[in-house]
């Protein structure tokens, strides 16, 4: 599951930080406009300290975008993921909430409270931000939520659910390679080899296999009975991904 990525805007130049520009010319800036780009400024900046590995500098940013302007929805999102990197899920979970309380009704907030509920394995409490992220008509990314949604309902094993939200994001967005490899996945769980086998097809044909398709293609074959096309996933199992834990499970089944 995947949070949403925030669009943020990069760093201004600081020659000009006491004014802003209204097409003929420049102005005084407000006390209200040095706070939003106070706090904007700061976000971007612990964003890429984040990015650089200075979780420390980057809680700083944060923390000061935030006595910046405590309502910039942004800034509580980013220090959210920060605590969540540092395992503070309680904070975590605080400032993901704050950012659903300051801005209800976008989809990605909900969508980003959702992905931590369902991590901490509550996904009766995730469904409804997902369904609010879902009912974001302006929302730019549904598929990703839907995909989310599903992904969290199969953690829970309600296969029907997960297979009802996959459903509708391959049906929102036909290329998306993670709903298809989750759909063939649940289907493989509820016994349905077959139509497992080809949404895993599609899924490869998006481009090159995951460690986690090959092992599901190899089992999905063998319970289609087809050893020889089971043996060709496991072959290039260990041949591109000998490290892997797929490749590790399929060994130790194979020594039982």
């Amino acid at each position: 599951m995947r949070l949403e990525r925030w669009g943020l805007v990069a760093v201004l130049a600081l020659a000009c930080a006491g004014c802003v520009g209204d097409g003929s010319g420049l102005r005084p800036t407000s006390a209200a406009d040095d706070r939003a780009k106070g706090a904007e400024v700061h976000t971007e900046l612990g964003q890429r300290y984040m990015q650089n590995g200075d979780l420390k500098g980057a809680m700083e940013k944060l923390q000061k975008a935030l006595q910046f302007d405590p309502k910039y929805v942004p800034a509580h999102t980013v220090i959210a993921v920060l605590y969540e990197q540092i395992n503070d899920p309680a904070n975590a979970e605080l400032h993901y909430r704050k950012a659903v309380e300051l801005d209800p009704k976008k989809g990605s907030v909900n969508n980003n409270l959702a992905v931590f509920l369902c991590k901490e394995h509550r996904a009766a409490e995730a469904k409804p931000y997902f369904d609010r992220a879902l009912a974001d008509p302006f929302y730019e990314t549904p598929s990703l939520a839907m995909t989310n949604a599903g992904t969290c309902q199969l953690q829970s094993q309600d296969y029907d659910a997960a297979e009802a939200y996959f459903r509708k994001a391959i049906d929102r967005n036909p290329n998306n390679a993670d709903a298809l490899y989750q759909m063939a996945h649940v289907l493989y769980l509820k016994n349905d080899a077959f139509r497992a086998r080809a949404f895993l097809q599609r899924y490869e044909a998006l481009g090159a296999p995951s460690p986690e398709s090959l092992k599901l293609g190899h089992d999905i074959e063998l319970r289609l009975g087809n050893g020889e096309g089971a043996q060709d996933y496991a072959k290039r199992l260990r041949e591109r991904f000998p490290d892997s834990d797929p490749a590790h499970a399929l060994d130790a089944t194979a020594r039982q």
